[in-house]
């Protein structure tokens, strides 16, 4: 770190990326005025050297990442994002070159999404380098998609496609061939599906983190309902499909950041022009059904079979 210490390392690489209600990262808190009709949605995410991104990684994907995971947070709940803040327990391995390319990744994406950074906190280390953003968003008021809201009959869709981050890490480690650099890519920056007015369309919703298999499972829990996914149906990209990964891989694996949707039948026409406005990319995969006890899901093969799982999903511990 170049002389000043602490507080030097905030106002060099982080004031500038400080917007209205920072206070211009100088005092204690930030004041944010608030916005009739809505309600303050608020969520916050760590990543872990080694766990959430890999020692090498590039700083300014890492920084986007960060962001990016936030954001995604932002679109399930169909809230509009605006400003965040930053936590960073720095250990000394971590030079000021490093921390220059971290705030110039999140710089861009700050601009691209609208944002500004309010505060925050740093902290040294002896530990790995940790990472944290708590975002906040505008939604009006009873407009928030939640994960209990889906309902038998509702059909699940999904953004995107599925499993090319998981195959973007094996790639980073020498375990999956990516020859255009699209699965790492997927990885290292996920794509947050903002911008799509999805109240009075879907009944429940959450971005994709864990797994596909294991966020299913969540909304089925909080629904009270069973889940039905069908393998086949579930988007994949060029690069996944080339990969000859085994399907029950990519729906385990982490890290998609797609929108997870449950939509009753009758709204599917208004998903789909939604969708499409929004430039984003929407498929069919499965349904909601009854069930006794709720949280059960079932992914179905192509000949209507229960297919095993090697595992649900990612656990943190």
């Amino acid at each position: 770190m170049t002389g000043g210490g602490e507080f030097d390392f905030i106002a060099r690489l982080f004031q500038p990326l400080a917007g209205e209600g920072a206070l211009d990262l100088r005092d204690d808190a930030a004041l944010v005025a608030g916005r009739a009709g809505y309600e303050l949605a608020i969520s916050t995410d760590t990543i872990v050297e080694s766990t959430h991104f890999l020692p090498d990684d590039p700083a300014g994907s890492v920084g986007r990442k960060l962001l990016r995971v936030n954001l995604s947070d932002c679109a399930a709940m169909g809230a509009e994002p605006f400003g965040w803040f930053l936590n960073v327990a720095r250990p000394p391995a971590r030079d000021e070159a490093w921390f220059i390319d971290f705030a110039d990744g999140l710089a861009a994406d700050q601009r691209r999404f609208g944002v500004r950074l309010l505060g925050g906190d740093t902290t040294g280390t002896s530990g790995p380098l940790v990472l944290t953003a708590t975002i906040l968003a505008w939604v009006r008021h009873g407009e928030a998609l939640r994960r209990n809201g889906a309902r038998v009959g509702d059909d699940l869709w999904i953004t995107g496609t599925i499993g090319d981050a998981t195959l973007g890490l094996a790639a980073l480690r020498g375990a999956c061939a990516d020859p255009d650099g699209s699965l790492t890519q997927r990885y290292r920056v996920p794509e947050p599906r903002l911008g799509m007015r999805l109240h009075g369309i879907a009944h429940a919703a959450l971005d994709v983190s864990d797994g596909l298999v294991q966020d299913c499972g969540h909304i089925a829990r909080e629904s009270g309902v069973a889940i039905t996914i069908e393998a086949a149906s579930v988007p994949l990209s060029a690069a996944a499909r080339s990969s000859g990964a085994a399907i029950g891989r990519l729906l385990a694996g982490g890290d998609d950041y797609e929108l997870l949707l449950a939509v009753p039948p009758s709204r599917a026409a208004a998903l789909q022009a939604e969708a499409a406005r929004a430039g984003i990319a929407v498929t069919r995969i499965g349904r909601v059904w009854e069930a006794a006890a709720g949280g059960r899901v079932m992914v179905l093969g192509a000949d209507g079979a229960p297919l095993a799982l090697p595992r649900g999903g990612w656990q943190h511990f």
